[in-house]
């Protein structure tokens, strides 16, 4: 008898449990012994005879209060109390188009899950204390957020939509779960659909939306200028460049001092030269080739010497850290140097004498580095190079430095096959660019695929960071590595790892998920074995989505998808603040081996520069976007084939193959069955009929409908 007692007792506790728990995550709402017995699934069915008591139970107790006979809601008091007695956590918000959101914290290996009634006035980007509820078995950890510590952004940009005596705001950005009310005062002379800047003035505790003005107005949607200055904008991106960093680097001249020609390497009669994107404009690094014996060659990677020109603490130094890189949009590069340094004196230009940190190897044929040193240089590029010249000499064997460069290219892929071999992962990347008229509007789509003449200068530049990072980074076992940059990439997450294999299992597929090396060997042979195949698509985006991002610190974990155990950024200063910070600490330390710097200074300019990294990405993946939709415009009505790209309760997402522009075929538009979100095989299924759309699927679809507007194209079944 007494041991019926003691599981029953135990069996209303955890019942108790769950139920609180309940109120808990949703806090403004009401329940009944119904309701709640529904909610809890098998167990608060089988238990439903002990809810009532244990509602009661908790009323007397004050952790809830009955607004109506029989239903209760959770007491206020008690919630405050709650909320700050319990495990708490800090981290950044990631907002979902539907209110939700995740909480990305270093203090919790998993993303918290937030529902809408608990985000309480947080936003995409914010730094907030989040409280934890207690985790039920096998479901993901969820909370409440209690405090936003730092608010992202206040100014958003958006279409206006008038009342007579109020406007709304409709954020362009996705993530914005709620719409800005502007009272009439504050719409500063917009008009109805116009787009516009807006900046969040207040947000009462009583009102769901927030208040805000009008700061600014950038004119008529669908004109190419108001949308890439909305993206611009949208982003926080500065454009201009303050005066004083103009005056600052007008005044830098690129002639060269006697000191330097003295104090420097002299390779101006090395073969040298650069291979860069037919329309660079900036060529911050170059190769240079000698042959020393038959199997024996010195290649110097030459990155130009920004930090000569840049000293820290300027104004320009402090507005390319602010930046922290160059965007590249559609139509035009904003630039994290002035024009007059990027382009001019840091640029390595053909047949002119420039100052350059260079890494310089004895290399045999095979890809064996048998030396390195790595010092400052001048050096004067013989020719410029586009990609596309490389690619025709070496496929034609036959053009200027011929021999040289199809040397290069043979070292290149030896190098390649080493990296493959010790588990280094490939993905052959494929950039989407666009032919526009002289009013932007976009011709025709095409590919930039990566070719012999691209993976030449990738496995040199790779070599070189790879170099730097050991020089400094790779020390005895009792010598404690001097602090650095180091760019990094962690292991996939085992949970995200494990779903993985498992789904592609499915396919007949193996990954093994023990050891580093197996893993990476199993993903090379998985991308290899679905090349061409039906399921490519769909494989190579789980896969993108199973790997971890890469970002810069100064704590150094190896790079995970190049499998090295020391990687950094080194070769690109024009263009990425993290190399501008790596120059300068490794010429400190070859210089003066004792130098001592800041690390929580260093760490800080690290997770700075990830973030712009990410912002800039942002930037130029929705202006690509902008200019996809743009150019389906005018296609209204005509058949492709595509694959689909992502399946959503909303809809499928297909992806046409000829143009990689995307589109939505809405679930509501399929009407020859009830389709349901079978969200763990990434398919949508149809209930009666049992049809089945799966990500990676091929598919016909015409375009039935293009809003610039919003960046949305209507796809329809064919």
């Amino acid at each position: 008898m007494a041991k019926k007692k003691e599981k029953k007792d135990k069996i209303k506790k955890i019942l108790s449990d769950e139920i609180l728990n309940h109120f808990l995550k949703k806090p403004t709402k009401g329940f009944n012994h119904k309701q709640l017995s529904k909610a809890l699934g098998d167990f608060g069915g089988k238990q439903k005879k002990f809810i009532p008591s244990i509602l009661s139970s908790l009323s007397k107790q004050n952790k809830l209060y009955e607004i109506t006979p029989g239903k209760y809601k959770l007491h206020p008091v008690y919630h405050e109390q709650y909320k700050h007695s319990g495990p708490v956590i800090t981290g950044v918000v990631e907002m979902k188009q539907t209110g939700k959101a995740y909480i990305l914290s270093d203090e919790t290996p998993e993303d918290i899950k937030i529902s809408p009634n608990n985000t309480n006035k947080a936003l995409d980007g914010d730094r907030v204390k989040v409280f934890l509820f207690p985790k039920r078995k096998n479901q993901k950890t969820e909370g409440e957020i209690i405090e936003i510590i730092e608010r992202k952004k206040t100014k958003f940009t958006g279409i206006i939509e008038m009342s007579k005596d109020f406007a709304f705001f409709i954020a362009d950005n996705k993530s914005m779960p709620v719409d800005i009310y502007i009272p009439k005062e504050n719409i500063n002379n917009a008009k109805n659909g116009q787009k516009v800047i807006v900046e969040i003035t207040d947000w009462p505790d009583h009102a769901k939306n927030p208040f805000g003005k009008v700061i600014s107005i950038l004119g008529e949607p669908g004109d190419h200028e108001v949308e890439i200055a909305s993206i611009i904008s949208g982003n926080d991106i500065a454009v201009e460049f303050p005066e004083s960093v103009i005056k600052e680097a007008n005044k830098l001249s690129d002639k060269i001092s006697p000191e330097d020609y003295s104090q420097r390497e002299d390779f101006r009669k090395v073969t040298t030269f650069t291979i860069d994107p037919a329309d660079a404009k900036d060529y911050d690094d170059a190769l240079s080739f000698k042959k020393l014996t038959e199997d024996s060659f010195e290649v110097g990677v030459h990155i130009a010497d920004v930090s000569h020109y840049v000293k820290e603490n300027s104004e320009t130094e402090k507005e390319a850290y602010k930046r922290a890189t160059s965007i590249y949009l559609v139509d035009r590069v904003i630039p994290m140097l002035p024009e007059h340094l990027s382009n001019e004196v840091c640029s390595l230009k053909p047949n002119t004498e420039r100052l350059s940190f260079s890494v310089i190897f004895n290399i045999t044929q095979s890809g064996k580095v048998t030396k390195k040193r790595f010092t400052k240089t001048i050096i004067k590029s013989d020719r410029r190079f586009s990609y596309n010249e490389v690619q025709d000499i070496l496929d034609n064997q036959n053009g200027e430095f011929y021999r040289k460069l199809s040397i290069l290219n043979g070292i290149a892929k030896n190098l390649r096959e080493k990296r493959i071999n010790k588990g280094s992962i490939l993905f052959d990347r494929t950039e989407v660019k666009f032919k526009l008229d002289d009013k932007s509007k976009p011709l025709s789509v095409y590919f930039r695929q990566q070719k012999d003449a691209h993976k030449l200068i990738e496995e040199f530049m790779l070599l070189a960071n790879k170099a730097v990072a050991e020089k400094i980074g790779k020390t005895k076992k009792d010598v404690k590595p001097k602090l650095f940059v180091y760019r990094i990439h962690d292991t996939p997450n085992p949970e995200k790892l494990n779903a993985f294999a498992e789904y592609v299992a499915k396919m007949g597929y193996k990954i093994k998920t023990d050891k580093r090396k197996s893993i990476s060997d199993s993903i090379n042979k998985l991308l290899q074995d679905v090349e061409g195949k039906g399921e490519q698509n769909l494989v190579e985006t789980l896969t993108i989505r199973t790997m971890a991002k890469a970002e810069y610190s100064t704590i150094n974990i190896g790079h995970y998808g190049l499998a090295f155990d020391h990687y950094t950024h080194f070769t690109s200063p024009i263009r990425r603040y993290p190399d501008l910070m790596v120059h300068r600490l490794l010429y400190s330390y070859l210089t003066d081996p004792s130098k001592k710097f800041n690390q929580n200074e260093i760490e800080s300019k690290c997770k700075h520069s990830s973030e712009q990294e990410r912002v800039a990405q942002e930037a130029e993946w929705e202006s690509i976007k902008y200019k996809q939709v743009e150019f389906l415009s005018d296609k209204l009505g005509e058949v492709f084939d595509g694959t689909i790209s992502g399946v959503s309760k909303w809809g499928i997402f297909v992806e046409i193959d000829e143009n990689k522009c995307e589109g939505m075929i809405p679930i509501r538009t399929l009407n020859d069955d009830y389709y349901y979100l079978d969200e763990d095989n990434f398919r949508v299924i149809g209930y009666n009929k049992n049809k089945i759309f799966r990500l990676g699927d091929k598919i016909k679809v015409s375009i039935e409908n293009v809003n610039i507007v919003k960046k949305q194209v209507d796809l329809a079944l064919e």
